[in-house]
């Protein structure tokens, strides 16, 4: 069966509970292998068949450990899930991949996001006002520079031009950068832990 694209629907307990054993399985491969799990999506309840895209962050001991995921649904759920938690846990340019005493320590948490809609503005002001701290994850471009916030993020930087100064070093621009072909799009994410 072909999988669909219903990135705005909520999963249930039962789902949640499914992505986050994938996730824990695809780490522990990881480790043990060197490789991501593979899974079949045609193995799975129809909701983690549907095309949606995923990030997984790795937490030891309350420290960021990893976060890798993708901003564009490109395949089924469950298959991104497994391959992100691999790439959280073993392909972060930031930290050495895991290791296994860290396993024990190790939290998961799996933001599920809406696809990212265009904003329109004409300045940094007009795109300020239009931002829902708390709510909004944003996806800045501008040629070759592209970086991500995930809602989670606000926790972090509640105020939201700190959060688009952030958003922008994470681009690798400077954080007063204005262009007029800077594009930002927002999503929201659903929470799995």
């Amino acid at each position: 069966m072909e999988p669909t694209c219903s990135p705005e629907k909520a999963i249930g307990p039962t789902e949640r509970g499914l992505l986050l054993q994938v996730a824990r399985q695809s780490v522990h491969h990881g480790v043990e292998c060197g490789r991501p799990r593979l899974v079949r999506a045609a193995d799975y309840p129809p909701a983690l068949r549907s095309l949606r895209a995923t990030f997984v962050t790795l937490r030891v001991a309350d420290e960021l450990r990893g976060c890798i995921g993708t901003c564009l649904p490109v395949r089924p759920l469950v298959e991104d899930v497994a391959y992100n938690a691999y790439a959280a846990g073993f392909l972060d340019p930031r930290f050495p991949p895991l290791a296994a005493p860290e396993l024990p320590g190790l939290h998961l948490h799996i933001s599920l996001l809406t696809v990212p809609e265009p904003m329109s503005f004409g300045s940094e002001s007009e795109l300020l006002a239009q931002v829902r701290p708390g709510v909004d994850g944003l996806l800045l471009e501008d040629g070759a520079r592209r970086g991500t916030l995930l809602p989670a993020v606000w926790d972090a930087l509640p105020e939201a031009r700190e959060f688009l100064r952030h958003l922008k070093l994470k681009a690798g621009l400077p954080p007063d950068y204005w262009s007029d072909t800077l594009r930002v799009l927002r999503y929201t994410a659903e929470s799995v832990e």
